[in-house]
């Protein structure tokens, strides 16, 4: 379904196409989760309220969702995801203000976050196979005493974990030290994975713990590629977010960068899907994900 559609709805219609993806097969209770409920059509009930036949509690299908208690329009919500997964370098609060016609700047902020929140996805739910590419980022403005690369240290190091012809996995690190690379790595890798990575001292010794063994490609020495052995992919990621990061967001705070990780992350893993269904995936992903008021 196209932005221009999801435009002309009308909370009914907006209400009715969250329900469709969220409970294709009915509505299912958020509280225990029962699959048996009916809705209240009294005058005194509001549109789409259902009542659970098993403990009893009332619910609508945003209950327990990123949606939970926003006063933002289910038509603007939608609008928003379908924005969020469609823009390929990301899109600011400030456009989203703009582009749903919000309030506030503070309200587009929250919502996008919010949205970020429903794109995360746990890495040990679904482990990195096949050959897996590491590569290590900085993500910031320019340092003060004009160092890139490792030795930045104002700005924040990103490692990314990218399945060729598959997953990615991004998250910021404390460091690009051994601890904090191999941890990643462990953390989001299936033992059988072949490693790839460039020649940094951290990541030596990694190959030992994987079926498939590691390959270094040695970009100090002016190698891109040698046969099947390069981080290009994981270099395409990382090229994406740093477009984001310096066209889009222009900055983007240490406390809230893993958000914008999980978001070009999910863009990522559904690279292969047209953008309603890109944004259909974020809106099933949303149940369960509560987010408070960002800080």
């Amino acid at each position: 379904m196209s932005l221009l559609r999801v435009a002309e709805f009308t909370e009914e219609e907006a209400r009715a196409y969250i329900e469709k993806i969220r409970w294709p097969n009915g509505p299912v209770c958020p509280h225990c989760e029962h699959e048996k409920a009916y809705e209240l059509n009294g005058k005194a009930h509001r549109p789409g309220l259902y009542k659970c036949a098993e403990c009893r509690k009332q619910f609508t299908v945003t209950v327990g969702t990123v949606m939970h208690r926003s006063h933002i329009t289910l038509k603007q919500w939608i609008m928003a995801f379908h924005l969020m997964c469609s823009s390929k370098k990301g899109v600011s609060a400030l456009q989203l203000q703009r582009n749903l016609g919000l309030g506030s700047y503070k309200s587009a902020w929250h919502l996008a976050h919010r949205i970020r929140y429903a794109m995360r996805q746990e890495p040990m739910k679904s482990l990195l196979k096949g050959t897996v590419e590491v590569d290590e980022t900085y993500v910031g403005g320019k340092s003060r005493e004009g160092i890139t690369g490792r030795g930045s240290e104002r700005k924040t190091p990103v490692v990314a974990l990218v399945e060729r012809n598959g997953k990615a996995h991004a998250k910021p690190v404390k460091r690009v030290n051994a601890t904090e690379l191999k941890g990643a790595i462990r953390e989001a890798v299936d033992s059988q994975a072949r490693i790839m990575t460039d020649e940094w001292p951290a990541y030596m010794g990694i190959g030992h713990e994987f079926a498939g063994g590691h390959g270094i490609i040695k970009h100090g020495k002016g190698e891109f590629s040698r046969g099947d052995i390069n981080t290009n992919a994981a270099e395409s990621y990382f090229a994406l977010l740093k477009r984001g990061v310096h066209g889009t967001f222009h900055h983007v705070s240490k406390d809230h960068l893993a958000r914008y990780c999980d978001e070009f992350s999910f863009r990522w893993n559904y690279r292969k899907v047209n953008d309603d269904a890109r944004a259909a995936a974020a809106i099933y992903s949303s149940g369960g994900k509560r987010l408070a008021f960002c800080r």
